[in-house]
């Protein structure tokens, strides 16, 4: 029992301070939890989910955590970030209370629900931390068993660090791959699949990960029985078990009330983790949950008499206790003064909180009422303004809204009057001061966000022909990016040894080796999950997702970790990802290729690109290596083969992200698409000129972020009619067009036409090539639509058809 600081030889003075000093970590962590309780049926916080119950074992597990070591945990794990010196009291409960300021509430900036934790991995210029010099958490979700997939790169960056040479940033990230990545879930959270996708993962690929398992028999009111086979998650993981002539896991046992053996089997663990890099699964049964679940119930309501006594009496606390008395450790009376002393630093903790987030609050309440006193001193409406204002006034521990609803109620009654501009400025600046402590970092605010990386063409030799496949552009651009990033990898379904299905890494294994390049199985969730902790780590990951449909195994990962990555840690943990597919125009229920508007809408915090070419998409892949942002490239599965010239600056020429292409200039219609369906609508403007319709072709490039200088609108002052063309369902990605173009750009100030959109059917394509001609836009449909909105106009020189 030696925590890394302490000498290798305890005398029992030194043994009994260290013991001591657990226990009383372990009575502030449960205090904690019996106050945020109160504090949240009382009204001071929203809701709380909190680790009572859990502290012991995670006292033992905490005390072999290393610098450069990381968490992927989940909201039970207090006392582990106590104890590593990363959680004080009062930054517990200005998570509770939702404190918007990062140095109150330093694991959101009040952004996540407490319980929620993290470690800053930059400084405050977006740049990284020495991340060997400390101990680190990756950002915790609620979704369960979420954290799994992100644990699984996290482990896995360490494997790469230790056996890839000549990586030049592994100082700063990694000590020569010797970290171990530590995951907790909760048991019944182990019936959630990619629990068992992380798992078996895991264990392919042979990673330092131990995951915890928190074992206290229910998931919220759902006994074991309903949630894993045998109740028991180790007993049916035997199959995992390594052995002299099979890798796997290694996989312990250990009651979660036993302090002394805790200790060991974590020491063990993590001896194994460390110098094998072998996962270990860590079974912790017979812990309990004292409080329930949550604040929103009682456990009293589905738990037995019988069951309620049992968690009283091996309560991991008093077992402590007990067994500290019984070997002479200390003594009852010594161990109450510890346990009013901590119950004291939680109680006065808990009241700083609390000061340090109402007081400023209040003072704005009073700051505000005091101007609209003065402002309205003469208003003909006095009386409803001091009946507002009184009601304010009397809410003791008001809330932002309650401040600014007030303001704006009271704007409406001053509005002729003299005291309208003051109040007025007042909620402009309150609001502009605010907002963005709810808003802010979605996306990157660094130098190197996306924005900031200037573009630069592809040059080309004088002999130049349009005589290359699209494939080999990507290929050959490949290459650069791996020799310019040595940080660079890529890996995914047939990624490795075939070069892709397409062969856009041909060749790429065997030159980089297949660490760097490499096949994973079917397995899109960890696939993701294993980028996002490559790239929690400072590597540069491309996490490849076979087809553009296979992205929805993935997307729940995407939506609810990478996506909010920036924004949950108020701008303090990135993870640059690329996610590389394919998709558009493919036949087939199942490979059709486009469900764009559920992925723009899912995944707001990711950039979308959609290339309508290769030499555009190797571009993209140069921009975003040289940017701090996560993005998802999506190539047009149909181009690989389609000619295209090929450049001379591979791996440095860098297409804009945000901005649109306009193809083809016109005077009668703006076309507006991407992606495969531009050659059919360029096509059908080729058609539609020997008819005497012009039609500007712009081709929007990226979807999010989507047209940044407005180019569209100004194309639509000249031509004054919109079509959107789209492969997504009527009302997807079609729809968001719109909003961007006609609400973002104010471009109904332009238009002559109603503007309209040509998209598929509502149904999934059926299989083959009728299928696809009778289930999205064809050439003949664009033609046809533009035609009958140009006859809208001129009915006389564009008859109806039909």
């Amino acid at each position: 029992m030696v925590k890394e600081e302490t000498k290798t030889t305890l005398t029992f003075e030194d043994f009994k301070t260290e013991v001591l000093s657990d226990y009383k970590l372990a009575v502030v962590s449960r205090e904690c939890s019996l106050l945020g309780r109160k504090e949240v049926l009382t009204g001071k916080a929203k809701f709380g989910i909190f680790g009572d119950g859990k502290e012991v074992p995670q006292l033992a597990m905490a005390k072999f955590f290393k610098d450069g070591d990381f968490r992927s945990g989940y909201y039970r794990d207090q006392t582990f970030m106590m104890a590593i010196g990363k959680l004080t009291i009062q930054e517990f409960f200005a998570g509770l209370y939702g404190h918007t300021d990062i140095d109150s509430d330093p694991m959101s900036a009040g952004r996540q629900m407490g319980g929620h934790f993290m470690t800053h991995s930059l400084n405050p210029d977006g740049s990284w931390k020495d991340l060997t010099k400390q101990k680190n958490s990756s950002s915790d979700i609620s979704p369960t068993a979420a954290q799994m997939p992100r644990l699984l790169g996290l482990a896995y960056a360490s494997k790469i660090y230790k056996q890839v040479p000549g990586i030049k940033i592994a100082s700063n990230f990694s000590n020569e791959g010797n970290e171990v990545a530590w995951g907790t879930i909760g048991n019944a959270s182990t019936s959630e699949g990619i629990f068992f996708e992380t798992i078996n993962a895991a264990g392919v690929l042979q990673v330092p990960m131990i995951m915890s398992v928190w074992d206290d028999e229910y998931g919220i009111s759902v006994h074991a029985k309903y949630q894993t086979t045998k109740e028991n998650i180790s007993e049916i993981l035997k199959g995992y078990q390594r052995d002299s002539e099979n890798k796997g896991y290694e996989i312990f046992n250990v009651k979660g009330w036993d302090y002394a053996d805790l200790i060991t089997t974590y020491e063990k663990a993590a001896k194994i983790a460390r110098e094998e890099h072998v996962p270990v699964l860590v079974h912790v049964s017979q812990l309990t949950q004292p409080q329930g679940h949550s604040t929103s119930g009682s456990h009293e309501r589905y738990k037995s008499t019988e069951r309620l006594a049992w968690e009283r009496e091996f309560d991991c606390i008093r077992q402590m206790r007990l067994w500290m008395i019984a070997i002479n450790i200390a003594s009852p009376e010594e161990l109450d003064v510890i346990e009013i002393e901590a119950k004291k630093e939680v109680l006065d903790g808990k009241k700083e909180a609390w000061k340090n987030f109402i007081g400023p609050i209040i003072n704005e309440q009073k700051e505000f009422i005091d101007l609209v006193e003065k402002a309205t001193f003469n208003s003909s409406n006095k009386v409803k303004i001091n009946q507002l204002l009184n009601s304010l006034r009397g809410i003791k521990d008001p809330l932002k809204k309650e401040i600014l609803g007030t303001a704006r109620k009271i704007l409406r009654l001053v509005v002729n009057e003299s005291g309208k501009q003051e109040i007025s400025e007042w909620i402009t600046y309150y609001l502009n001061k605010t907002q963005k402590k709810f808003s802010s970092n979605l996306f990157s605010e660094s130098n190197s966000n996306v924005l900031n990386i200037s573009s630069s063409a592809p040059r080309y030799s004088e002999k130049s022909e349009l005589d290359t496949d699209g494939r080999v552009i990507l290929r050959d651009n490949f290459d650069a990016l791996f020799t310019k990033y040595p940080e660079a990898l890529v890996f995914g379904e047939d990624a490795g040894n075939i070069g892709d299905v397409n062969q856009g890494l041909e060749g790429m294994q065997e030159k980089y080796g297949e660490l760097r390049v490499s096949d994973a199985g079917i397995r899109e969730a960890t696939i993701i999950g294993q980028g996002i902790g490559l790239a929690l780590r400072g590597l540069r990951p491309i996490a490849e997702i076979q087809y553009l449909d296979y992205l929805l195994y993935g997307l729940q990962i995407l939506s609810d970790d990478l996506a909010t990555l920036q924004y949950r840690t108020s701008g303090k943990q990135k993870a640059p990802l690329i996610i590389r597919t394919r998709g558009h125009r493919l036949e087939g229920i199942w490979h059709s290729g486009s469900p764009m508007g559920m992925i723009i809408n899912a995944l707001r915090g990711i950039h979308v690109l959609v290339p309508r070419n290769m030499t555009q998409a190797a571009g993209f892949y140069n921009t975003l290596f040289e940017a701090d942002e996560p993005a998802l490239v999506i190539e047009c599965l149909n181009g690989y083969r389609l000619k295209e010239k090929a450049p001379l600056n591979y791996g440095e020429f860098k297409t804009p992200i945000g901005i649109v292409e306009t193809l083809r200039e016109g005077k009668d219609i703006t076309l507006v698409s991407y992606g495969s369906t531009l050659r059919l609508v360029e096509q059908a403007a080729n058609e539609l000129s020997e008819f005497g319709i012009e039609c500007e072709v712009i081709d929007i490039q990226s979807l999010l972020p989507f047209d940044i200088n407005k180019d569209i609108v100004k194309s639509l002052a000249k031509t004054n009619r919109l079509l959107v063309i789209d492969e997504d369902v009527p009302g997807g990605a079609s729809a968001y067009i719109l909003q961007q173009i006609l609400e973002e750009q104010n471009a109904y100030e332009y238009l002559d036409s109603k503007p309209q959109t040509l998209t598929s059917k509502a149904h999934r394509p059926a299989y083959g090539t009728d299928g696809d001609y009778f289930s999205k836009p064809s050439v003949e449909d664009i033609f046809e639509k533009v035609y009958a909105m140009m006859g809208e106009v001129k009915p006389n020189q564009f008859p109806d058809l039909y």
